[in-house]
């Protein structure tokens, strides 16, 4: 089948590749001519692990294209995916869809009889209906339109369309139905589940499975609020709750909140879309409030480790994107972080291997790195923002001679205690006891 992508950012880039590796004809498009470009000079504008390779892959072997001509490329399409951004409004909690409904229109002159206009961008309930009135008003063409949300994860997004947990599709026609079914057919013949269902429930169903991780970041989070304050070990008590098979051990990793595209941005618009309907959820608005705090709190903790002033001290910082394995800085914890101690007198130096930091507003000031070591030599304390591989292998006896004071202050809780101690650190995590080399020395007498 003729696939057509509006939109090559996170989602749309990754979904044209993989349905190329799929055996379709793909065609992702775009507005934004210099990324086109780009993507046609071979260069991937976002960081996604085994990406460059799978595009380049497909590219030479004739299935993956890149357009600006957006006419051309819906009309020979049997299916068009809208791959959109839906960002947060501007002085609001509710999802902005001029995006998706622009593509829509934009596309309703060119699409052919009995086509398949797919929402992949997250929407709310009710968006696809929506996008179908769109077209509808600029066409007589039959068509048909189909939700069929994403659940990719950044940094492990190909794996995850390859070898999804479920594929849900929400329609309402047969016909529909049936072409899902046959694009999706290599992936069930895999062993993955295709969920059939109807339009609004598929839409619910992506807000809902973001909230309800995002919940469990914030729960975990609170635990470990209680696990400091009891002595407890919240890493213990995620791993024995994890056992339990009605809960689960995904997603139940204490750190300095959530951040990123996705879970943030689809709480506030769920919880934005109830209210609308008068429908109360304070469970769900507590998420988001819990979760801001969370991230301001950060600055407060470096502060308190250090006596209760940072004031002419100098600090790493290791990580500063939302997560591992990308790019995105959107919602990071770092963003919070940053500011607050720049503001409370600290000097930074700080390295993620993902991003460059100069060009950020938030990092301005803040002296970038070439590696750890580098960004530790002459610090009075390490911090530890995201928990990139390279940072949980460091090599703590040479960091140590690097730094001013051995202090490192591990908001992801990558280290055993007793390990960071034993090469003569000071170590505060999350959740759990602080460990001090002179704790360790008295243990071991």
């Amino acid at each position: 089948m003729k696939v057509a992508v509006v939109g090559t950012g996170y989602v749309g880039l990754v979904s044209g590749a993989c349905f190329a590796e799929l055996g379709q004809d793909v065609t992702c498009i775009d507005n934004d001519t210099n990324k086109i470009c780009q993507l046609k000079n071979g260069k991937i504008p976002i960081f996604e692990p085994g990406l460059k390779e799978l595009v380049d892959k497909n590219v030479q072997c004739g299935c993956l294209h890149f357009s600006e001509d957006r006419a051309s490329a819906v009309r020979n399409a049997d299916i068009v995916f809208i791959a959109v951004g839906t960002p947060t409004r501007v002085g609001g909690r509710e999802a902005d869809l001029s995006y998706v409904f622009g593509a829509a229109q934009e596309l309703a002159r060119e699409i052919k009889e009995g086509a398949v206009v797919v929402t992949k961008s997250t929407v709310p309930v009710g968006t696809t209906r929506r996008v179908y009135d769109v077209i509808r008003s600029e066409t007589q063409t039959r068509f048909h339109t189909v939700s069929n949300p994403e659940f990719l994860r950044e940094g492990a997004a190909i794996a995850d369309f390859m070898h999804p947990d479920r594929i849900v599709v929400g329609s309402a026609s047969d016909e529909a139905r049936s072409v899902m079914q046959t694009l999706y057919a290599p992936l069930v013949a895999q062993g993955a589940s295709l969920f059939l269902t109807h339009i609004e429930t598929a839409e619910l169903i992506k807000y809902a499975s973001n909230t309800f991780l995002a919940m469990k970041i914030a729960f975990i989070n609170q635990i470990a609020d209680i696990s400091e304050a009891c002595g407890a070990d919240v890493a213990q008590v995620a791993q024995a709750m994890g056992l339990d098979t009605r809960i689960g051990p995904a997603f139940f990793e204490a750190g300095p909140g959530f951040g990123g595209s996705c879970f943030p941005k689809d709480t506030r618009a769920l919880a934005a879309f109830a209210h609308e309907r008068g429908v109360p959820v304070p469970l769900i608005d507590a998420i988001d409030t819990f979760n801001e705090a969370r991230k301001r709190s950060m600055a407060g903790r470096v502060i308190q480790a250090c006596g209760g002033s940072v004031h002419g001290k100098q600090f790493a910082i290791l990580g500063a994107t939302f997560k591992a394995n990308t790019d995105d800085m959107r919602e990071s914890a770092s963003l919070a972080l940053v500011p607050a101690l720049r503001e409370a007198g600290a000097q930074l130096r700080a390295f993620d291997p993902g991003v460059r930091l100069a060009s950020l507003a938030a990092f301005d000031g803040v002296e970038e790195a070439s590696d750890a070591l580098a960004a530790c030599s002459g610090a009075d304390a390490a911090i530890i923002v995201t928990e990139w591989d390279i940072f949980k292998n460091l090599p703590l006896e040479e960091l140590g001679k690097k730094m001013r004071k051995r202090l490192l202050i591990d908001f992801r809780n990558l280290y055993e205690p007793a390990v960071v101690a034993k090469a003569g650190f000071s170590y505060i995590s999350l959740g759990r006891p602080a460990a001090h080399p002179e704790e360790k020395m008295a243990n071991s007498a």
